[in-house]
């Protein structure tokens, strides 16, 4: 694939929540970072042609098409971004890898193992033509975890023993909060295992440079029905239909907790769940290994907690680490040191990562070898829950 004027010319689809997230990526990656090729956000795909021309000029895209098949057929574009619901994922990206269009796939990878396995079929051979891909778990390009990974990395916390992760939310607690396309089996895959647990699995193992071997979970839906929407929302809120009694049957789970043995011999415990009341985005991760220990939050994104236990017994003890220091990941490129970063900066990290990768003609990670692994998780996980036993991951 060539790109003329050394551009890469993006073509988005779909333009809610993460479309929007993806937007301010594409723009300030190149104001901030200086990148090897210059992305075009030449244009964005949804169903209304109204909204998606509306969602155009709001986040700066230069077209519209109604279909992601138009999109996809454009000559004039050289990346797919897809950040439709998971139902959508396998059919979008594998045409698109077909057409010659290196993709960013938003996770998690598939709503089925079989889906993800399909898509890294296409993945793998797209790319004997230099065509590369690449999963959204974005959460790993949070400088704080890339320092955690580093550690790790570098043996300062030893033999890893311990794996400990969570993500909380609250925002369907309220029994008459309205259904959403999230909390729909078909469309969404899973719930709270899905859509929020797959990111703690993927920060989990990239971070130990492990990966899971077996599981053994249980799914909760706490609240089974749900009243019907006054519209269709895509984000973590939205309004019931005013009057209506009509109600929407919750087929996804609300909570998902698992223990965890990895290939490396580390035991490792994963919880999550939308009915963490008071806790709005908590993505906790604590590792404990034969030489250390380090913990993070991302309600505190900017700190990483660190515990060397080669220091002096005396005044041994965790360390807040403020990671806003040049030597950090991603953040020379920012403001000065103790001036912090937010939710956006890892998509914009994302788009450097994937930018430079793609100049580079090197596969970008996650993969979606990578993307399928967790989705061999997350189905181990489901099927431990309904057998009550269990469940290897293959690999």
């Amino acid at each position: 694939m060539t790109h003329q004027h050394d551009t890469l010319a993006v073509g988005m689809v779909g333009h809610a929540f993460m479309g929007a997230a993806h937007s301010q990526a594409w723009r300030n990656a190149p104001r901030f970072f200086d990148l090897p090729l210059h992305p075009r956000m030449a244009a964005v795909a949804g169903r209304d042609a109204a909204r998606v021309a509306e969602a155009a000029t709001r986040l700066g895209w230069e077209s519209t098409e109604t279909s992601w098949q138009a999109l996809v057929a454009r000559d004039d574009i050289d990346l797919v971004d897809v950040c439709t619901p998971g139902d959508t994922h396998a059919e979008i990206a594998v045409a698109a890898l077909e057409a010659g269009k290196h993709v960013l796939c938003e996770k998690p990878l598939a709503n089925t193992v079989e889906e993800a396995e399909a898509m890294v079929a296409a993945a793998e051979k797209a790319a004997a033509s230099g065509v590369r891909s690449m999963v959204g778990f974005t959460y790993r390009r949070v400088p704080a975890i890339g320092l955690a990974r580093r550690l790790v990395a570098e043996g300062r916390l030893g033999q890893v023993h311990h794996v400990r992760a969570q993500y909380l939310q609250d925002w369907i607690v309220d029994p008459e909060a309205p259904m959403s396309w999230r909390l729909d089996k078909s469309r969404a895959g899973s719930g709270a295992l899905g859509d929020i647990g797959a990111h703690v699995v993927d920060l989990a193992q990239f971070i130990t440079g492990d990966t899971i071997a077996t599981v053994s979970g249980r799914l909760e839906t706490f609240v089974k029905e749900r009243p019907l929407p006054a519209e269709a929302h895509t984000g973590l809120a939205g309004a019931a239909a005013g009057g209506s009694t009509e109600r929407g049957l919750v087929t996804v789970d609300d909570a998902a907790a698992f223990l965890a043995h990895f290939r490396g011999g580390a035991l490792g415990v994963f919880e999550a769940t939308r009915f963490a009341n008071g806790r709005k985005n908590a993505i906790r991760i604590e590792v404990n290994g034969s030489r250390g220990s380090l913990a993070f939050d991302f309600e505190d994104m900017n700190v990483l907690h660190f515990y060397d236990g080669d220091d002096d017994a005396a005044t041994a003890g965790f360390r807040r680490i403020l990671v806003t220091e040049p030597e950090h990941p991603y953040v020379a490129a920012w403001w000065p040191a103790g001036h912090l970063l937010g939710y956006e900066h890892g998509f914009t990290h994302q788009v450097v990562d994937l930018v430079t990768d793609i100049a580079a003609g090197t596969d970008p990670a996650p993969s979606f070898a990578d993307g399928l692994q967790v989705q061999r998780v997350l189905a181990a996980v489901e099927t431990s829950s309904n057998d009550n036993a269990w469940q290897d991951v293959p690999v």
